[in-house]
């Protein structure tokens, strides 16, 4: 597979296709195989590139402490100049929303277009959040402790639940697992990471034409940041994902890709 050294890292990711660039970004316990439902089909025009972020698979879980959100938005930058393109698409997922919402903050110079899919995270009180609600950070701390206790499928069935209600670990399929396993350990990095909360400022910064995706059957916690950040990033757009819940780039990809594709075609 391809890869590039990004700040003294080999960053791992997969491509499809020719064209203008689209970079991929994948969330909690996921990796470039995370968006195999995109590939060919946002191929068949664009340039699609699906990143693994630092220390996932295929790269080792290091107990370094750089797997923050910090770091990976400065890889996600460096890795857009390392291509020598004008300006990029960027696409996030879940907490790759997230990164990819503070590239955009960051680092506005390198995008053309932003496409945030149910992004992670929690909001502060100037969007409507609660002081120190932590409960995001919560749920990862006690995922990453059984992770550390030898309990992995127990760390992974306490995220898939945060984020796809009761049972969710258990719906899954084996494909879907196998990503996740792969990048278990990951866990006792993101519990550490000290994620700042969406904040009113931030949004109103965000001026690239973006949209928001939110699957129909998601949870709440994911349609108040949705709300939020429609409320106050400028000229946002918005669509919904039938049949689909959080993970809703696997769950309905046709509907997914499509409204990918059709946000890119106008941006």
């Amino acid at each position: 597979m391809p890869s590039r050294t990004i700040e003294g890292y080999e960053l791992s990711y997969a491509e499809s296709g020719a064209g203008d660039p689209v970079v991929l970004v994948h969330g909690t316990l996921g990796d470039q195989r995370s968006w195999a439902r995109q590939m060919e089909p946002l191929g068949e025009r664009y340039h699609v590139m699906a990143l693994s972020m630092r220390h996932c698979w295929p790269g080792d879980w290091t107990e370094g402490g750089d797997f923050t959100i910090d770091r990976h938005v400065a890889d996600v930058a460096a890795f857009i100049r390392s291509l020598g393109a004008d300006k990029v698409r960027l696409v996030g997922h879940s907490r790759g929303g997230h990164i990819a919402f503070r590239v955009a903050e960051r680092h506005p110079e390198l995008l053309r277009a932003l496409v945030l899919a149910e992004p992670g995270g929690e909001l502060d009180e100037s969007l409507g959040g609660k002081p120190a609600a932590g409960r995001q950070a919560g749920a990862f701390a006690e995922a990453a402790a059984m992770v550390a206790a030898g309990d992995e499928e127990g760390g992974l069935k306490r995220v898939a639940e945060h984020t796809g209600g009761p049972g969710a670990w258990e719906r899954r399929p084996e494909e879907r697992k196998v990503i996740s396993r792969a990048n278990a350990r990951t866990l006792l990095g993101q519990a550490n990471e000290k994620r700042s909360p969406y904040s009113r400022a931030a949004a109103e910064a965000i001026r690239i034409p973006t949209l928001l995706v939110v699957g129909e059957k998601t949870l709440p916690n994911f349609v108040a940041i949705a709300d939020a950040l429609q409320k106050t990033i400028p000229g946002v757009e918005r669509v919904g994902i039938p049949n689909a819940a959080h993970s809703m780039n696997y769950d309905n990809p046709g509907a997914f890709n499509a409204a990918v594709m059709e946000f890119f075609s106008r941006h």
